[in-house]
């Protein structure tokens, strides 16, 4: 049985595939059947450019519970990468100093 539990978001980066970095212009988070990990249902994660050929695309199948672990790491890394620029941000504004966005 199908979930339809998708969800696309416009990206912003950069994705491997072999040997060849490209753009990414979207990524799309899904829960559904394994299509390549000997697995039930997992959460997948595809990040491609649209613009590009549909081969410009990264996969990753994980299990629920390791994408579960997996957004845990990014909650703190993006906490600990907020409060850094923030303070790059302060330390700036006290020495007339801007950073470019």
């Amino acid at each position: 049985m199908c979930t339809s539990i998708v969800e696309v978001v416009r990206a912003e980066g950069m994705a491997k595939r072999g040997d060849e970095w490209f753009p990414i212009s979207h990524s799309v988070v899904a829960y559904d059947h394994a299509r390549h990990a000997q697995l039930g249902d997992v959460i997948t994660l595809d990040f491609v450019n649209v613009a590009l050929e549909p081969g410009a695309r990264a996969g990753i199948e994980l299990t629920l519970e390791t994408a579960v672990e997996l957004r845990a790491a990014l909650d703190r890394a993006i906490a600990a990468a907020e409060f850094e620029e923030a303070e790059v941000r302060g330390k700036g504004a006290l020495s007339g100093v801007s950073r470019a966005a």
